[in-house]
């Protein structure tokens, strides 16, 4: 009786014509999670588990599933519950200040939080989308990388392509607010044809339809700078990854329950086992200013999405973030989550390596160094539809990182990801003296890998061996199996000299530096650095 009085009680509630509030209704515990700890499959793919082992990561409490019960309950109370998330355990509800009492006094409620942080009014800025859609302009060319060599080559990427890594085998999930012609344009079709997508779902409607014509394009043009492929025209930074292609932001509104939409999609992610998110979506302001955010608020923790973004990263994923488009406005800090110190923040300079004038400041407010580091977001090519497109903002900045990272990882999968930011930091063009907009500076892909790989040793790859290395005058190799080719390639990834002299290399005219050599034998292609002294 107590409960149907209970029920009826606050089905009244919901009736009452008061103004409510988006809250977040946390839960006391998860009474299954023993059944999850003896069976992690039921809720964690295999990937996701061999990510964490691969790491040296345990499970833990957030990862087991959330108590449907509990959920139950709240709606059998009367309360529509908008969203909910395992990582914080809890659902988030719409109520009045009665029911928010109310929902306290549930014994399976261990607290209850308002997505509404601040009552004052703040000028509204783009919430990190790219600068302005009507710059965009058709591109063809007919080079290599084509228009998107600058990019590429301003991060120094192609070393590891030339090495062979393009991202195979690693997964992305890109979070964003929609995905039109994905599905049906040529730009994507050696993504499709590889079997590169492997996912997609609409967090905002609940549905797989990702590619309707209707929703914003912006997702197409983030996927496009790291998968988007057009022959002799253009290559994404990390063109032979794996994409999971979730949307969370519903582009027409500007609503809290996009965090948590976010945050839903980054737990899908871990379940899939996906090892990089990227997401150029960030917020401080809302169409209902209670939600609006200030820059106290950017610490990293105050936001629901950056909570959820850091426990994306402690469970091992690399999780990019655009740093936010604002450096020409009123509000020119960065946005959230790009605030939370484990999201990798991402700004913007031009093909020059100067700072956008657009690119979002830090710090954030605590004083950690914000953005982590930039690539160019000043008339960056990309692809959409059946051609390339030429777009501003943090938000396309931020997928050419991505792609590098998903390089990296494929190249040194084992190593920690802490130690995967801090060298990227340490290779930055401006380290170790960051500035507010671009943090410690333009990002140096082929710096890392280097500094990483001992090449002074002898390389031995299987049945295979270049001596010495360094070299002043001839590089030698060694092999079991017949050479076919050879083929050298500088440290931007240009051919310098394909040799018919299988058995060694006469480089004493070559500058000193760093080159890469690829070897076709009959049934295997190498890649193998070697330094001229």
């Amino acid at each position: 009786m107590k409960k149907l009085l209970l029920f009826c009680l606050l089905t009244g509630y919901l009736h009452v014509a008061a103004q409510t509030e988006l809250v977040f209704v946390y839960f006391t515990d998860k009474p299954n999670k023993a059944a999850f700890y003896a069976n992690p499959l039921t809720e964690l793919s295999q990937k996701s588990l061999s990510r964490r082992t691969t790491l040296g990561i345990p499970l833990n409490d957030q990862d087991a599933p959330i108590e449907q019960s509990y959920i139950q309950n709240l709606q059998n109370l009367g309360f529509t519950v908008v969203d909910y998330s395992k990582w914080l355990n809890g659902a988030a509800v719409n109520v009045t200040t009665a029911q928010k009492t109310i929902l306290q006094g549930l014994s399976f409620v261990l607290s209850v939080e308002s997505f509404a942080k601040n009552s004052s009014v703040l000028v509204k800025s783009a919430p990190g989308k790219w600068k302005d859609d009507s710059s965009i302009n058709k591109v063809l060319t007919s080079f290599n990388y084509g228009s998107g060599a600058a990019q590429i080559d301003q991060v120094n990427l192609r070393p590891l392509h030339v090495a062979g890594y393009t991202g195979t085998g690693i997964s992305i999930a890109v979070i964003d607010a929609g995905f039109p012609t994905v599905n049906t344009g040529s730009a994507f079709s050696r993504l499709w044809n590889g079997n590169h997508i492997k996912d997609a779902y609409d967090f905002v409607t609940k549905t797989g339809d990702i590619y309707n014509t209707s929703l914003s394009t912006h997702g197409s043009a983030i996927l496009g700078a790291i998968g988007g492929y057009l022959e002799d025209t253009f290559v994404g930074s990390a063109p032979d990854a794996d994409f999971y292609l979730y949307r969370s932001e519903n582009a027409a509104v500007e609503v809290p329950e996009e965090e948590l939409y976010w945050i839903e999609a980054a737990e899908e992610a871990d379940r899939k086992g996906v090892e990089i998110i990227t997401s150029s979506l960030g917020y401080n302001i809302f169409d209902d200013s209670r939600y609006n955010y200030t820059y106290a608020d950017m610490n990293g923790t105050t936001s629901f999405i950056a909570r959820g973004a850091q426990i994306a990263a402690e469970k091992g994923i690399f999780v990019l973030a655009a740093a936010g488009n604002s450096g020409e406005q009123p509000w020119h800090y960065l946005l959230t989550p790009s605030d939370n110190a484990k999201v990798f923040s991402i700004g913007s300079v031009d093909s020059a390596g100067n700072p956008s004038d657009f690119s979002s400041f830090g710090p954030n407010a605590l004083g950690v160094v914000k953005p982590d580091g930039s690539t160019q977001g000043t008339g960056t090519t990309t692809v959409y539809d059946n051609n390339t497109i030429i777009v501003n903002g943090t938000s396309i900045s931020t997928p050419i990182a991505a792609g590098g990272v998903a390089c990296l990882i494929q190249a040194f999968p084992a190593m920690n990801r802490d130690q995967i930011r801090t060298r990227l930091r340490q290779t930055a063009s401006l380290y170790p003296n960051p500035s507010d907009q671009i943090g410690y500076g333009i990002l140096n892909f082929g710096s890392l890998y280097n500094s990483v790989l001992n090449a002074s040793e002898i390389v031995r790859k299987e049945k295979l061996t270049l001596f010495p290395n360094p070299v002043k005058n001839i590089l030698n190799i060694t092999s079991e199996e017949e050479i076919q080719s050879l083929e050298i390639y500088d440290n931007l990834g240009r051919l310098v000299r394909k040799n018919s002299n299988l058995k060694s290399i006469k480089v004493e005219d070559f500058a000193k530096g760093i080159y890469y050599l690829k070897i076709q034998t009959k049934d295997k292609v190498y890649y193998e650095k070697f330094i001229k002294e």
